[in-house]
């Protein structure tokens, strides 16, 4: 395990406040919207989740790192934030799966970070301003001028308008074979899928094939999927026009589709609806979300900056001419829309994550109501 360093840190964010604490992980400087996740735990599932490209996460539970990281857990290849931000390192690993500490794999991915700074007075300055783009500025970046470090902070890109699918989705397709009964082949349009998710799907009979991002329509009608599956991911809805226009493609072949948080958004953009930025976003393992169709409020993982603007209650007609939509999921800490079902053609999805492989589990139904969806629509048209 590495040493920790004495060496010094600066968190700046854009509205040029300064937090100044211990290098943590790699050294140099790093940009990127800072966004805080709200889990006491799960946080190697937090550094592999794609999603978070872009992002500096700041972790709001003090105490990360004691159970290191091992093999078994990462939902992707790699660590993806931009950048990190704890409070209290633990100098101790003690987890018998531990392979290595945290601030080791923070090192070796190249992630710079920061601790010993107050999280939670970052954290409530999020809350009250918004999110905003942020620089960790460690080693002799930490030396820099102020004014250069807030300069570098303010020339990063906004997320609002970004297109990162590119940057996250595989480059060619890979295919991970179905469990138990074999349903058919179901294509997994890439965004930055976690490989819980892909677990979870063949685990109830799909032959899972993940997709690169920029697949046709004719590539993907080639595997002759019995479904389609869009995946989480990062960057803005509003900028992902050409992935809208294939699962409209998708929609008109009244193919049964699934979409969990980027593609919830992309499921509502496709239906005729807008999406919007949210002022911080939702992000940690403890957001209560109401089923609206059975009334059961569950726990759920959540990681998104953008919401569909749709309206909670009642029933509506898609813009787009997809037949009666409605509102199936609703966040109860701010009216969020956390899920579409559509009351015509075989689709739904939610904002949320149903593999949360971090848990909670209380939205891990939501595969075997996909399943069942897929099976009774091949049943139907079996008999049309």
């Amino acid at each position: 395990m590495t040493l920790f360093t004495s060496d010094p840190a600066v968190l700046v964010l854009e509205d040029g406040s300064r937090y100044a604490g211990r290098a943590y992980g790699a050294q140099g400087t790093t940009v990127g919207e800072v966004v805080f996740a709200t889990g006491m735990t799960g946080y190697q599932e937090t550094l592999t989740d794609p999603s978070y490209a872009g992002q500096i996460v700041l972790q709001t539970a003090p105490h990360i790192g004691n159970t290191g990281m091992n093999s078994e857990d990462p939902e992707s290849g790699r660590i993806w934030v931009a950048g990190y931000i704890v409070r209290d390192p633990s100098r101790v690993v003690s987890n018998w799966r531990a392979e290595e500490s945290l601030d080791d794999a923070l090192e070796r991915d190249g992630i710079v970070g920061i601790s010993g700074i107050d999280t939670r007075a970052v954290t409530r300055r999020i809350r009250a301003e918004g999110s905003m783009r942020g620089g960790v500025f460690s080693g002799s970046a930490a030396t820099l001028h102020p004014d250069e470090q807030l300069r570098l902070v303010r020339q990063a890109p906004q997320m609002a308008g970004q297109n990162l699918s590119a940057d996250v989705s595989v480059p060619a397709a890979t295919v991970t074979p179905a469990q138990g009964e074999r349903i058919g082949n179901l294509a997994v349009l890439d965004l930055g899928v976690k490989q819980a998710t892909v677990d979870n799907l063949a685990a109830r009979g799909f032959e899972v094939h993940v997709l690169p991002q920029d697949v046709t329509i004719d590539e993907l009608r080639a595997i002759e999927p019995v479904a389609v599956f869009y995946s989480n991911g990062p960057g803005d809805p509003a900028a992902s026009d050409d992935h809208v226009a294939l699962l409209r493609a998708v929609l008109d072949e009244r193919l049964p589709f699934f979409g969990i948080c980027f593609g919830n958004q992309l499921l509502g953009r496709a239906l005729g609806l807008d999406t919007y930025k949210l002022p911080f976003g939702h992000r940690g393992i403890n957001q209560p979300v109401l089923d609206k169709a059975t009334g059961r409020v569950e726990i759920t993982a959540h990681n998104h900056g953008f919401a569909v603007d749709a309206p909670v209650e009642g029933v509506f007609e898609s813009p787009h001419g997809y037949g009666r939509i409605e509102v199936s999921h609703v966040g109860l800490n701010d009216q969020v829309v956390e899920g579409l079902r559509a009351l015509d053609i075989p689709a739904f999805s939610v904002q949320y994550h149903p593999e949360a492989a971090a848990g909670p589990h209380d939205a891990n139904y939501l595969f075997d109501r996909f399943r069942d969806l897929v099976v009774a629509t091949l049943e139907t048209n079996k008999n049309a």
